[in-house]
């Protein structure tokens, strides 16, 4: 269902989440905050369903999703490193993102994300809508 037109012959998608230390890298290198070791290696074993990008052997892009596996899910740590951002990469992780949730998750299942900057055009491609004024995203670090 969801299709993406991309030259994809270059780079491959793993199942799964990365590695721990490769997690922490493709974070810091795409711009998203850093999380430590201790909170990789306690968060990635409870993904729900994860991809990675490979170009060749080298780690390049992920998305993950988490949740209850039942009632409520959301996708996280959409990422490409810069130097292969631009070929389609975040489509296709969002797009194997997608497939997985319409196959396993429940009729009815909620699906949330947040999305920082211009990320909201992907995501959008994807039927995700603001959920403003109706209700809004809150968040607290601890």
């Amino acid at each position: 269902m969801y299709w993406v037109n991309t030259n994809f012959d270059s780079y491959s998608l793993r199942a799964g989440p990365p590695p721990v230390e490769v997690y922490l890298r493709l974070r810091v290198t795409s711009g998203l905050s850093a999380k430590t070791v201790e909170a990789a290696e306690a968060g990635l074993p409870n993904t729900w369903h994860g991809v990675t990008v490979l170009c060749g052997d080298e780690p390049v892009g992920m998305g993950r999703v988490i949740g209850d596996g039942g009632c409520f899910f959301q996708i996280v740590d959409i990422c490409v490193v810069p130097q292969h951002q631009g070929r389609g990469l975040g489509k296709k992780i969002m797009a194997e993102l997608m497939c997985e949730l319409e196959r396993r998750a429940p009729d009815g299942a909620y699906v949330s994300l947040i999305a920082d900057g211009d990320a909201r055009f992907l995501y959008e491609k994807f039927g995700f809508r603001q959920t403003a004024p109706a209700s809004v995203g809150m968040h607290v670090t601890v």
